[in-house]
C-alpha cells in the first residue's frame, strides 16, 4: 500500500471512529439511566419520558417566577421497578436518591422524601420551562424540588439516578 493510500485510509477511520464517539455521546445525554440498590439499570430515553403523564409545578427560581413540566420522580423510579409506599419501612428508610449531573454535579434526596405516601410536595423531573424545551444549559432533564429554600438540589443535565442503601 502506498504512503498515500495509507494517510487516506488512516483518515478515514479516525473520523469514523470520532463520529461514532460523538453520536454515542449525543444518544447517552438524552438517556436517563436509573439504578435501584441491586445494581439493577433501566434507561429511558427523553422520547419515553416525554410520552409519560407530566404535571406542572409554578415556583420561582432567584426570585423570578417559572413553570416547570415534567414526570414526578416517584412515577420514574416506580416504572423502573424501584418500590415505595407500603414497602418503604425498616431498613428501606435509610435509602437515598443519588442523582447525577452530565457535568459531574451530585445531589442526594431521601427516597421517603419522593415518595407520595411520605411527603405532600412532588419533586419532578422536569423536561420544559415556561412552556418550552429545556435550553442548552440544562437539558435533557432538570429536577426541581419545590419547597426547597435554595435550588441547590435543582440539578440541571441530569443524566443518571441511583438509589443507595445507606448502612
Amino acid at each position: 500500500m502506498t504512503r498515500r493510500r495509507y494517510e487516506l485510509l488512516r483518515l478515514v477511520c479516525s473520523f469514523l471512529f470520532f463520529a461514532c464517539g460523538l453520536f454515542a455521546r449525543m444518544a447517552s445525554a438524552q438517556t436517563l439511566q436509573i439504578t435501584d440498590t441491586e445494581g439493577h439499570s433501566v434507561n429511558f430515553t427523553a422520547t419515553q419520558i416525554e410520552k409519560l403523564l407530566h404535571v406542572t409545578v409554578d415556583t420561582a427560581e432567584h426570585d423570578k417566577p417559572a413553570q416547570f413540566r415534567g414526570v414526578p420522580l416517584a412515577a420514574l423510579l416506580s416504572m423502573a421497578g424501584i418500590k415505595l409506599g407500603d414497602a418503604m419501612r425498616g431498613p428501606r428508610m435509610a435509602e437515598v436518591l443519588l442523582a447525577e449531573a452530565a457535568d459531574g454535579y451530585k445531589v442526594v434526596f431521601a427516597l421517603a422524601e419522593l415518595d407520595p405516601a411520605f411527603a405532600a410536595r412532588e419533586i419532578i423531573l422536569a423536561d420544559r420551562r415556561d412552556g418550552k424545551p429545556l435550553d442548552a444549559h440544562d437539558e435533557p432533564f432538570r429536577i426541581v424540588a419545590p419547597g426547597d429554600k435554595r435550588p441547590a438540589r435543582w440539578i440541571r443535565q441530569v443524566t443518571t439516578l441511583k438509589v443507595i442503601a445507606v448502612r
